[in-house]
C-alpha cells in the first residue's frame, strides 16, 4: 500500500469538507478544520493504527502535508474492539486554511487532474421530495425514570460518586436522508463543533475528549446543562444559574479531577482553568474546563490517551466500573458508539479525539435515525429535570433531521 500526498492549491479552498465526504464518505471537521474522505484503502484495529500507517510507503508530489490518516469511532465500553477507516481519497484542511489531498492505494500512482476533478464535482442532490417524519421513544418515561431514581440512590448510598443515566428515541421518515443536506445544516448551527460522519454514525459533538500534537495534550471536558432559550437575556440568567449550581459543579468536578488525574502519569506538567466557564452551542450550554499540558517522553499516540480517558466520568460516571454496571442493570440500552469517541489519527500518533455525543445512527436504508441522550446523576438530582435535559440535547440532531 502507498500513499500519495498532493498538493491542490487554490483549488478546494472554497469546496466544503462536508460536500466532500457526501453521502457515503468520511467526515470529522471544527470551524472549516479537518479532515473529508472517500472510499476505503483498507481498515485498520485502532489500538494499532498508527503504527499501521507507519507502514503505509508515503510519497510528497507536492509540498509536504500530514500523509495518510485513520478516522473511525470506538464504542462505549470500555476496550470493546474497533476498526478505523484509512480513506483512499482524503482531503485535510489545516488551521491556516491549507488544503492537501492524499490518496492511498495498491495501485499506480494517482492523476493529479483526475483527482481534483472529482473533488471539485459535487454528488447531485437528492430529488426533492417531501418527507413525513415521526418520532418515537426506545426508552418509555418509567424506564427511564426508574434508573435516574436508581443512580440517585446509589449516589445517595455511597456506592457512587455519580452515574450517567441516557435514554433513546427513534426517528423514521417516509424518505431516505439527505446526508450532505443533514451535515450541512449541522455545519450552520453547529459549526464550533466537531462534526462527524462514518459509516453511518452522524453527529455533532462540542466535547474534546483529548488531542495530541506532539508533546502537547489537552482536554475539554463538559458536564452540567441547561437550556438556551434564544432570548440573550434568559440564556445569561440561566448560565449564571448553571455556574452557581451546586449538583451541576458537583458533576463537573468529578469529570474534571478524573480527566486531569488520568493524563497525569504521561505528563511532565498538566494545567487546568482554575474555574469552569460557559460552552454555549446552539441548543444548550455547558459548564467546561480546559486541560492542558506536555507529554513526558516516550510519549504516548492518541489512542493510548483515548482508550484510558473513555468514557469519562461525563458519559459513564465514577467509579467507572460501579457506574457501568450500574447503567447496564438499569438503563435497558444498547448504547453502541453513543458515549464513546470518535476522531483520527496518523503515523505519528497525533490525532484529536470528541466524545461521541449530539449523535444519530441511521439504518442501512437510511430512514430510521435512533438518538440518545443522557445526563449526570447526583445525590440532588430531580428525575423531571433530568428528562428535560436529555429533550434539550436531542434537539442538536433533531434540528438537522426533521425539517419543516
Amino acid at each position: 500500500m502507498r500513499s500519495f500526498t498532493l498538493d491542490p492549491g487554490s483549488a478546494l479552498d472554497r469546496v466544503e469538507l462536508e460536500d466532500i465526504a457526501g453521502a457515503d464518505g468520511y467526515l470529522f471537521v471544527r470551524d472549516r478544520v479537518g479532515f473529508a474522505g472517500r472510499r476505503v484503502a483498507l481498515r485498520v484495529p485502532a489500538d494499532v493504527a498508527a503504527a499501521r500507517l507507519a507502514d503505509i510507503e508515503q510519497h510528497v508530489v507536492g509540498p509536504p502535508g500530514r500523509g495518510p490518516v485513520a478516522l473511525g469511532c470506538l464504542p462505549f465500553l470500555p476496550g470493546a474492539p474497533a476498526e478505523l477507516v484509512v480513506p483512499e481519497l482524503l482531503v485535510a484542511r489545516d488551521r491556516s486554511g491549507r488544503t492537501t489531498v492524499t490518496v492511498t492505494t495498491d495501485g499506480p500512482a494517482p492523476d493529479e487532474t483526475s483527482v481534483l476533478a472529482e473533488l471539485t464535482s459535487p454528488d447531485a442532490p437528492l430529488p426533492g421530495r417531501t418527507a413525513e417524519y415521526s418520532v418515537r421513544p426506545a426508552t418509555s418515561i418509567e424506564v427511564h425514570r426508574s434508573a435516574v431514581l436508581a443512580a440517585r440512590e446509589a449516589v445517595r448510598a455511597g456506592r457512587l460518586v455519580k452515574a450517567v443515566i441516557a435514554r433513546a428515541i427513534d426517528v423514521e421518515s417516509s424518505e431516505p436522508w439527505d446526508v450532505r443536506g443533514v451535515l450541512h445544516r449541522l455545519r450552520g448551527s453547529f459549526g464550533s463543533s466537531h462534526r462527524y460522519s462514518i459509516d453511518g454514525f452522524i453527529g455533532a459533538s462540542p466535547e474534546l475528549l483529548v488531542e495530541v500534537d506532539d508533546d502537547v495534550v489537552a482536554s475539554h471536558p463538559l458536564a452540567g446543562t441547561t437550556p438556551r432559550t434564544g432570548d440573550p437575556t434568559t440564556d445569561d440568567r440561566l448560565a449564571e444559574a448553571l455556574a452557581g449550581s451546586m449538583k451541576d459543579q458537583t458533576e463537573h468536578r468529578v469529570v474534571i479531577d478524573v480527566v486531569h488525574d488520568t493524563l497525569l502519569p504521561w505528563c511532565s506538567y498538566l494545567d487546568w482553568e482554575p474555574e469552569p466557564s460557559i460552552v454555549r452551542v446552539a441548543n444548550v450550554q455547558h459548564l467546561g474546563t480546559r486541560i492542558e499540558g506536555r507529554l513526558s517522553d516516550p510519549r504516548p499516540d492518541v489512542m493510548t490517551l483515548v482508550r484510558a480517558l473513555s468514557p469519562t466520568p461525563a458519559l459513564g460516571g465514577h467509579p467507572r466500573s460501579e457506574a457501568l454496571g450500574l447503567i447496564a442493570s438499569v438503563e435497558g440500552l444498547d448504547r453502541g458508539l453513543y458515549g464513546g469517541a470518535v476522531g483520527w489519527t496518523d503515523a505519528r500518533g497525533n490525532g484529536t479525539w470528541a466524545v461521541a455525543i449530539r449523535c444519530a445512527a441511521w439504518s442501512d436504508d437510511r430512514r430510521r435515525a435512533r438518538l440518545m441522550a443522557g445526563g449526570g446523576i447526583v445525590a440532588d438530582s430531580d428525575p423531571d429535570a433530568e428528562l428535560a435535559e436529555t429533550q434539550a440535547k436531542f434537539q442538536a440532531m433533531l434540528s438537522a433531521l426533521v425539517r419543516p
